[in-house]
C-alpha cells in the first residue's frame, strides 16, 4: 500500500486559494505595505491540490504568492492550523504573516531559494 503526501516548508497559494487580496504586488511594488497592516490577521487557505503536511503548529514557512504559475516570495508565515480532505485529496488551514520582504528581498528570495527560471515571477 502507497500514500502520496508532500512535506512542505512553503505555503505558495493564488489569491483563489486563500492568499490576501489585500497584498498586491503592483502597490507592494511602488509603495511597500507594512506588516502592520496585516501582522494580526488570520487568513485562510483552501483547496491546496494534495495532501500536504508541515510540521506541527504554529510553523514557520516561506509565503508565496502563486500568479499565473509564478511564484512571488512575499515572507514568512505562521501556519496555525491543517485540514486534510481525504476524499477530494486536498489542505486547507489558516496562517498569520510575521514578515513581509521589502520588493529587494523578493527579487533576493527567489535567487537564495529556488532556481527554476519557469517560476521566477520577476524574470524578464
Amino acid at each position: 500500500m502507497g500514500s502520496l503526501f508532500e512535506i512542505n516548508d512553503t505555503l505558495q497559494i493564488s489569491k483563489e486559494q486563500g492568499f490576501p487580496t489585500q497584498l498586491d504586488i503592483v502597490q507592494h511594488l511602488k509603495s511597500p505595505y507594512s506588516l502592520d497592516e496585516i501582522k494580526d490577521k488570520t487568513f485562510k487557505f483552501s483547496d491546496k491540490p494534495k495532501i500536504r503536511l508541515y510540521q506541527q503548529p504554529p510553523v514557520r514557512v516561506f509565503l508565496v504568492e502563486n500568479v499565473d504559475g509564478k511564484w512571488i516570495y512575499w515572507g514568512l508565515a505562521h501556519i496555525l492550523s491543517v485540514t486534510h480532505n481525504y476524499v477530494d485529496k486536498t489542505t486547507s488551514g489558516t496562517f498569520k504573516i510575521i514578515y513581509l520582504n521589502s520588493p529587494e528581498e523578493m527579487k533576493q528570495a527567489y535567487n537564495l531559494t529556488d532556481r527554476r527560471p519557469n517560476i521566477n515571477y520577476f524574470s524578464e
